[in-house]
């Protein structure tokens, strides 16, 4: 499996329900509490990486100004795989810095 950029990780989380490009742009935003930004050519290109991973599908009509992308089972093993690279990156540094982000 591949590690997720922030960017893929977010659109990934925004298509557990059917969205157009604009309203992907307005999730990954709104998640990412502004952090993340994305340019059109930005999305579209992660969009067509992750349809051809198998990790997205096209839902709607041919029209791009419809077309809806939604998450699927092999997408949604990638997310989880990424939560628990991230959850092990998290342990090992409280381990290492005695600090612990839960308190």
């Amino acid at each position: 499996m591949y590690p997720l950029t922030e960017a893929f990780y977010y659109i990934l989380l925004s298509l557990y329900q059917p969205l157009h490009g604009y309203g992907i742009m307005q999730n990954v935003e709104k998640l990412s509490d502004g952090r993340i930004v994305l340019a059109a050519g930005t999305l579209y290109g992660a969009l067509s990486t992750l349809l051809e991973r198998d990790w997205i599908e096209s839902t709607g009509e041919a029209d791009t100004r419809k077309k809806e992308y939604v998450i699927t089972d092999m997408g949604k093993t990638a997310v989880m795989n990424e939560i628990g690279r991230l959850k092990e990156l998290l342990a090992n540094g409280e381990i290492i810095t005695g600090i612990n982000t839960y308190e």
